[in-house]
């Protein structure tokens, strides 16, 4: 895999560039971004330059993140609270995200989206109110393991750590086989439209768009 040296500011603007130029002529329908990573990877950072930057073409946007769609402690912490297998595939309420934040935006869908579900500090539902996202507007989410669950993505960016890097920047050691089973099962890099090389994230790299 080919990467090129980019910044970060760069990197959110070529995004929206191509994010904007992608969406139908008519307003009609709404585009989806994930941004695919590890905590140890600036997901919610690219995510909220990227937002900034179709905000600043005149595109509506929805910015979310899976951490406001986690389950409640009783279900993540069902097996122990360190346990790679529940972080892996049982933290996220995957069925949420499908059915409050993808499902009003399909075609003929309502547009009305929850920002967040759970507040996994309280552990307690956060009881945000809906909001409406445009006809023309944008979604990006952005997680860890999110190419693994079919989510409808018009674009898909994954941010890749080595393993030695992702070792040596996660705070939570015990995750280290959730990301090895990610990659062996999904393989984001392959998977992506766009991969990001983040283990140094003052010089990271890209493969580019159309790859």
């Amino acid at each position: 895999m080919r990467y090129e040296a980019i910044t970060w500011d760069k990197l959110a603007e070529a995004l929206a560039g191509h994010v904007d130029a992608s969406a139908p002529g008519d307003g009609g329908a709404w585009l989806k971004v994930g941004i695919d990573g590890p905590p140890a990877a600036p997901g919610a950072e690219l995510a909220a330059a990227l937002a900034e930057a179709l905000r600043a073409r005149g595109r509506p946007v929805h910015l979310a993140g899976t951490d406001g769609f986690l389950r409640p402690a009783s279900l993540r912490y069902e097996y122990g609270k360190q346990d790679p297998d529940a972080y892996y595939g049982g933290w996220t309420d995957t069925g949420a995200l499908w059915r409050e934040v993808f499902g009003p935006l399909e075609p003929g869908g309502t547009g009305r989206v929850l920002p967040d579900l759970w507040d996994p500090a309280k552990d307690r539902a956060t009881r945000s109110p809906y909001v409406t996202l445009p006809p023309g507007g944008v979604l990006v989410l952005h997680g860890p393991f999110l190419l693994g669950h079919w989510f409808p993505f018009d674009l898909a960016v994954h941010l890749r750590l080595s393993p030695a890097a992702l070792a040596r920047r996660t705070e939570e050691p015990w995750t280290l086989p959730a990301f090895a089973r990610y990659e062996t099962e999904v393989d984001p890099a392959g998977t992506a439209d766009v991969v990001v090389r983040a283990d140094d994230p003052r010089h990271p790299a890209w493969t580019g768009l159309g790859r």
